[in-house]
């Protein structure tokens, strides 16, 4: 008995059979998925690029690579932004500091809240691992205080690590108007040597951008208890002083500078105020200052927040390039993998150290000055008067 072809399936096959053929085959180009089975002898770099092909778990892939292969070139200078309880769960010490000492990492831009819980580990004041269903009335009852699952004395942490940075900056050399870059390279100074005393040593992120002269910025830097201290230093008449125009000119000048002689890499763990403080600086080139530019060549971002809410947060790339922050040419370089940051950083990490050569470091923060008269120079030929 003949088998019996139904109209729709007749009409079906004669429309496969009019695609082009180099259409589909285009189509139809990407990568077989078809993993071997894991043994658990593999490497995990080896299981990012054999076993995560679908959906977030490709785009945490993609975002290995990208960084990898690409951000990581010599001609490249890198910016990371920090927002989320990152230090205080440890990714300070396992992968921002790592980052930074390969040469991974050219400047920062965090909240002011990763920096002050940072400065516990240069402190050595201790934080514990513990449990997010803990009755809180119990913990304040008992000094202790409660960032999701893990836990930190009230008194021997927070008001400890208060008065040793009250201390710090009681100091001469912070006695003046300053930008964030040049307060947290002061601040990491003293963080080194902390952490030499303590016997401690790469545990604290500004140490380590200061030992490596990578500047980092604070956006918002009222915004966190090192600026509540600071703010209660300035009613006892002290006279430090954030200028946050300082703090614009002196990001924006670095990616000027690096545009001028090769590409920028923008990587965003999280989203919020530094995300924004990151990508302005575009703007601020084209928009503002009058001079020719194109937007940022490379973006990675891991984010749990939605694009659907209008938040910048969950703002996706090819939004960014409606703005200029973004080169619209180096679009398909841009990939955002929707997860929690505690599981994305440490991974992209050891991916990143076992597949990357360490790079020689910019140490950007020696170069401010040259690279602000940079700036201003090309303002003034904008404008001009040149």
């Amino acid at each position: 008995m003949p088998r019996k072809t139904f109209p729709y399936l007749k009409k079906k096959a004669h429309w496969i059979k009019g695609m082009k053929k180099a259409e589909k085959k285009a189509l139809l180009s990407g990568k077989r998925i078809l993993p071997r089975g894991i043994t658990g002898r593999e490497s995990l770099a080896t299981v990012l690029d054999n076993a995560f092909l679908a959906y977030n778990g490709r785009k945490l892939g993609e975002a290995c690579k990208l960084y990898t292969q690409k951000m990581l070139t010599d001609d490249v200078t890198v910016v990371m932004s920090l927002t989320g309880a990152l230090t205080p769960a440890g990714l300070g010490c396992s992968c921002l500091i790592p980052l930074i000492r390969a040469g991974f990492v050219d400047w920062i831009v965090s909240t002011g809240a990763n920096l002050y819980h940072d400065l516990h580990f240069a402190f050595n004041c201790p934080l514990h691992a513990g449990h997010h269903e803990t009755d809180d009335d119990k913990l304040h009852r008992n000094d202790v205080v409660r960032i999701y699952d893990v836990f930190l004395g009230y008194t021997d942490c927070l008001l400890k690590t208060d008065r040793i940075l009250q201390n710090i900056v009681d100091a001469p050399e912070f006695q003046k108007e300053m930008s964030t870059t040049e307060f947290h390279w002061l601040l990491g100074k003293y963080a080194a040597e902390w952490e030499r005393k303590s016997g401690l040593r790469n545990v604290s992120v500004l140490a380590a951008a200061y030992r490596a002269d990578v500047p980092v910025f604070t956006s918002s830097p009222g915004d966190s208890t090192i600026g509540m201290n600071i703010a209660m230093l300035e009613i006892v008449g002290h006279k430090l002083r954030f200028n946050p125009s300082l703090d614009v000119n002196e990001s924006t000048s670095i990616v000027l500078d690096a545009k001028r002689t090769g590409r920028t890499g923008v990587f965003v763990v999280g989203g919020g105020s530094p995300k924004n403080f990151v990508l302005q600086t575009e703007p601020h080139i084209q928009e503002i200052l009058g001079i020719e530019e194109v937007g940022h060549d490379f973006f990675i971002q891991v984010t749990d927040a939605r694009p659907d809410t209008g938040g910048l947060s969950g703002a996706t790339p090819s939004e960014a390039v409606s703005w200029g922050k973004i080169n619209p040419d180096q679009l398909p370089d841009a990939v955002v993998a929707y997860m929690d940051a505690t599981v994305a950083l440490p991974l992209i990490t050891h991916y990143a150290l076992s597949r990357a050569k360490k790079r020689p470091l910019k140490r950007l923060y020696r170069r401010r000055e040259a690279m602000l008269e940079h700036l201003e120079s090309e303002f003034r030929k904008a404008l001009g008067e040149e």
